[in-house]
């Protein structure tokens, strides 16, 4: 099986970049990245330190219902290429847990499939879940719960 990875969509990170309200209609906090640990979920590369970061509330869903979790993300202050690509990127093997689950056509979490897995398994554990015909796509998460990507089954033939 073939998947396909993608960070958050470029339109939806310029608003946020020039001040538009993130999931609690709020501008995004302006930093300076410290540490190693911030990851843009955009380009889905880590900000370097030093370097100007956002901080904002990322709902990663289109639409409000009892399933869109809203938690903290970072991105990039300045532009960024947007990642799309059937590889995860290498640093996430480092994630020391991951938690992935599935979701339904419905934006419903798919409770039989959420996992607590090293960075490593992330892959594997990715194509189990999308191997589940009531599962539309997956959520990498951090060990803190918060948003790192989307996953979703390429079709083939």
């Amino acid at each position: 099986m073939r998947f396909m990875i993608r960070g958050i969509d470029t339109v939806q990170v310029d608003a946020f970049r020039r001040g538009a309200g993130d999931a609690n209609g709020q501008v995004a906090l302006r930093e300076v990245a410290m540490g190693g640990a911030n990851p843009c979920r955009h380009c889905l590369r880590l900000i370097a330190e030093g370097e100007g970061k956002l901080v904002l509330a990322y709902r990663p869903f289109g639409r409000l219902q009892p399933y869109a979790e809203v938690g903290p993300i970072f991105l990039h202050e300045k532009a960024c290429e947007r990642y799309e690509g059937d590889q995860l990127p290498a640093w996430f093997a480092h994630l020391q847990p991951a938690i992935i689950r599935g979701y339904g056509h419905d934006d419903r979490i798919r409770y039989e499939t959420g996992q607590v897995v090293p960075g490593s398994a992330l892959a594997a554990a990715c194509e189990e879940i999308l191997r589940r015909t009531e599962v539309a796509y997956v959520h990498i998460r951090s060990k803190f719960n918060c948003f790192l990507c989307r996953v979703d089954s390429i079709k083939e033939g």
